[in-house]
């Protein structure tokens, strides 16, 4: 256990392990995996439809294992289903979920999250990437009937627009990559009144620099306090996975600045 500077020892997290049991093409860009094992069904619930976990896909030069975060989309005691995102056959990640097959074994953290749809909120407003479609339609299919929610979703092209359940009065927006921002698709439906009146809980997860844009803009337009947003970027373009992750801490203090340069909102 390593010690870290003037505090106490730095606690090592111990993987966890399971097998995949299935692996399903669900678009040319998206594989579920199906992961199995007595260990998955002795966590407990964590209670929020953004849940992921790490999987760890190897070791850094400096002895720390390689991690990638997935959304659980599904829990099944015993067996659970990640989605993964393809992005060609840059990086490890792409490279293990193109190639992964039933019988090979995993180790990962977790799992983790932080959000979960409110049920006193006035309203549910949901964007973000093919990245984060898994966790927005986890999300959607836990919305009960009565409630209201709005999701704009980007994704490569109509090939992998995805079906999904959910008992809410639904509006999915599809964006097609290229034709328009996500930023450009929000404000367009707000203008057109397209989206409901008064403050709505917020999802917006994807690529750090639009997520920073949506994340002001619905906090100085919407009125989205704080603690009814949930925002974050999974990915900065132009940078890969290890890098973002150096560069997330100045990420987050950009934030803040922008939070600070608001009129309070709540």
């Amino acid at each position: 256990m390593s010690q870290t500077p003037g505090g106490p020892p730095a606690r090592k997290r111990t993987p966890k392990h399971a097998t995949v049991s299935a692996v399903r093409r669900l678009s040319p860009h998206l594989v579920r995996v199906t992961l199995r094992g007595p260990e998955l069904a002795t966590l407990e619930p964590i209670g929020f439809t953004d849940s992921y976990l790490k999987l760890v896909l190897g070791e850094l030069e400096d002895g720390r294992p390689l991690l990638r975060t997935y959304t659980v989309r599904a829990f099944r005691g015993d067996e659970w289903d990640v989605d993964l995102v393809l992005h060609g056959d840059e990086g490890v990640a792409a490279r293990w979920a193109a190639r992964v097959e039933p019988g090979e074994p995993v180790s990962f953290m977790g799992p983790g999250g932080g959000y979960a749809p409110a049920p006193d909120a006035a309203w549910h407003l949901l964007v973000g990437d093919d990245s984060a479609w898994p966790a927005i339609a986890a999300s959607l299919e836990a919305l009960p009937a009565g409630a209201v929610a709005h999701a704009v979703v980007e994704v490569p092209g109509p090939e992998d627009e995805q079906p999904v359940q959910s008992a809410a009065d639904l509006h999915l927006t599809w964006v097609h990559r290229g034709t328009r921002s996500l930023v450009d698709a929000v404000r367009e439906a707000h203008a057109a009144g397209e989206l409901p009146d008064g403050s709505p809980q917020a999802f917006l997860h994807g690529e750090a620099s639009c997520v920073r844009d949506l994340r002001r803009w619905v906090r100085a337009e919407l009125g989205v306090p704080r603690e009814r947003l949930s925002a974050s970027g999974y990915w900065r373009r132009g940078v890969d996975d290890e890098g973002w992750r150096a560069a997330k801490r100045d990420w987050a203090a950009a934030v803040e600045q922008d939070d600070a340069a608001l009129s309070p909102v709540g």
